[in-house]
């Protein structure tokens, strides 16, 4: 159902539904927040995390056999919100088709690295269904109008050039190219990286928002930014503890 594993300080989540190509069902989505909500609290905490799937398919999207529940929306819906709340950067690794959820769930990644093979869809305008305005201003904040109204309003399928033309996927890669970029995240310093994701995802804070600001005082505040001013002087790579 979902495999876990745990690379150092990177965490690799891999969706293993193969008869259904991976598609989200309720315990799916429920492994996945599970796992996300204990990233960074669990006993082997993290500062990187990788989302990929199984075989030759990223996520087929919701498994249409239960996605009419309140229940599975709200594992669902849960499920994306664990990803942009988790306070490290989460990664996609896009190895094949991300169709509806499939996308939706790339879209909710900081970054996402995909293969030639991937495909990126939301066709709820073919099956009746819809999804909620968070993914739509999202998709139109990552890729732009434009692009957003042809996958919501046309039903249209993005490959991977488009995909990289749109700003959708950052690089072109597979999961071992996921998982180094992962890593190098990791090394950089945990509070900088915390503060940069919150801001990117809450666009209507104003900038005066007083938690944010408290943030960014912080960060010049940190003990990281003085290992980074100690580590320039003695010539050598700084080592972030994130505090």
């Amino acid at each position: 159902m979902l495999q876990r594993l745990v690379d150092d300080d990177v965490l690799v989540l891999t969706l293993d539904r193969p008869e259904k190509r991976n598609a989200l069902d309720l315990e799916l989505c429920r492994a996945l927040q599970g796992a996300l909500d204990g990233a960074v609290t669990g006993p082997q905490p993290v500062r990187a995390v990788v989302i990929t799937g199984a075989g030759s398919t990223f996520c087929a999207g919701a498994d249409l056999d239960g996605v009419y529940g309140d229940d599975f929306r709200e594992a669902h819906y849960g499920m994306l919100g664990a990803i942009t709340s988790v306070p490290v950067p989460v990664i996609a690794a896009v190895n094949g088709p991300a169709i509806g959820g499939g996308t939706q769930l790339a879209a909710a990644c900081d970054l996402r690295v995909a293969t030639q093979a991937a495909r990126f869809a939301v066709p709820t305008a073919r099956n009746g269904l819809a999804v909620d305005p968070w993914t739509i201003r999202r998709l139109a904040h990552l890729v732009g109008g434009g692009h957003a109204r042809g996958l919501l309003l046309a039903a249209e399928t993005m490959d991977l050039g488009a995909a990289l033309a749109s700003g959708l996927v950052q690089r072109e890669g597979d999961l071992t190219d996921a998982i180094a970029l992962a890593h190098d995240l990791a090394a950089l310093a945990p509070l900088s990286l915390s503060y940069a994701k919150r801001v990117l995802g809450s666009p209507h804070l104003p900038d005066d928002d007083p938690g944010l600001h408290a943030e960014f005082l912080a960060c010049f505040a940190s003990e990281d930014a003085a290992e980074a001013d100690a580590a320039r002087r003695e010539g050598r790579r700084p080592v972030f503890r994130g505090r």
